[in-house]
This record gives structure tokens, sequence and C-alpha cells, in this order.
């Protein structure tokens, strides 16, 4: 059995971005715990040159819907990144994970050869669409969830491993 590339493309970024929500619920229970104000959490960096944990969920999630937008062929919807609250990044996880359940496989099937093209600061980069999937999208996904769970494990969030990879 094959696995197509709707089906490797939402129900893992669906798993990601529920599990990036979970480790913020316990993120916030720490700082409302320990009495650290919120926004002092949520602007946590691991280093001076790495964005803070609010952007680091707003990247994971703009990466998650342009992808199956791109995959799709259709043009990705904006999102503001204006959040600043705990309450606000569940809202944004939410959307996204609504808006990747509304695309049906037909829509995603059969994109493996789309010419997919990202205008950057650095110049346009082209892609096929698997390609796109495997290669940028899904690493650079985990890569902000992951540096999201670093910034709450470094100031105490006490998380394992199966926070990170969520449930099926």
């Amino acid at each position: 059995m094959s696995i197509t590339m709707y089906h490797a493309t939402v129900p893992g970024l669906v798993r990601a971005l529920n599990a990036l929500s979970a480790v913020l619920k316990k993120g916030e229970t720490h700082a409302t715990d320990r009495k650290i104000a919120p926004e002092v959490l949520l602007n946590t960096r691991i280093t001076p040159d790495m964005f803070p944990l609010i952007r680091q969920v707003q990247i994971a999630t703009d990466m998650a819907k342009g992808a199956v937008a791109r995959l799709a062929g259709v043009e990705p919807i904006r999102l503001d990144d204006n959040e600043t609250t705990f309450a606000e990044l569940y809202a944004r996880i939410d959307t996204v994970v609504a808006l990747l359940q509304s695309f049906t496989p037909e829509q995603i099937d059969g994109s493996e050869d789309r010419d997919i093209v990202l205008n950057m600061r650095t110049g346009d980069m082209h892609f096929k669409g698997q390609d796109y999937l495997l290669g940028f999208v899904l690493p650079n996904v985990y890569f902000h969830c992951t540096t999201a769970y670093a910034i709450l494990r470094g100031v105490g969030v006490v998380l394992g491993k199966s926070d990170f990879i969520g449930k099926p």
C-alpha cells in the first residue's frame, strides 16, 4: 500500500499542531502555577537571535496552512501574526487545524509534481510538490514545533517525548 500526498500531509500536520497546542497548555499551566507572567513565557527565546515562543507557533502554523493550500493549487489564507496570549495562540492553531481538515484527498492527491514557487526575501525557491512537502514543509514545521517545545522545557515545563509526538 502506498501513501497518498493527502495522507502524507494533512494527518501529520494536524497531529503536530494538536501536540503543539497541548504543549502550550502545559506551558500556560506552568506559568500560572509559578506565577510567571504569561507574556514573559510567550516572549521567551532559546537564544537572543532566535524567535520567541509566539513566533515559533506562528511559523509552524503558517508552514502547515501554506503547504496544504499550495499542494491543492490555491492561494494560502493570510493570518495577521498578532497573537499576544495563550488563548490567541490556541485559536490560531484551531483555525489552521480546521483549515487543514477542510481540504479533501482529491484536492491534494496528484500534487507530487505540481510546481511550487515560494517568493522569499533571498529570491524565489522552486519545488515540485513532493519535494516541497518532504524537504521543506515537514522539516520546517517540526523545527518550529521542536523549538517551541525546547523553549518550554528550558523554563522548566515538565514535558516528555510523548508530549512532542502527540496522540494519533
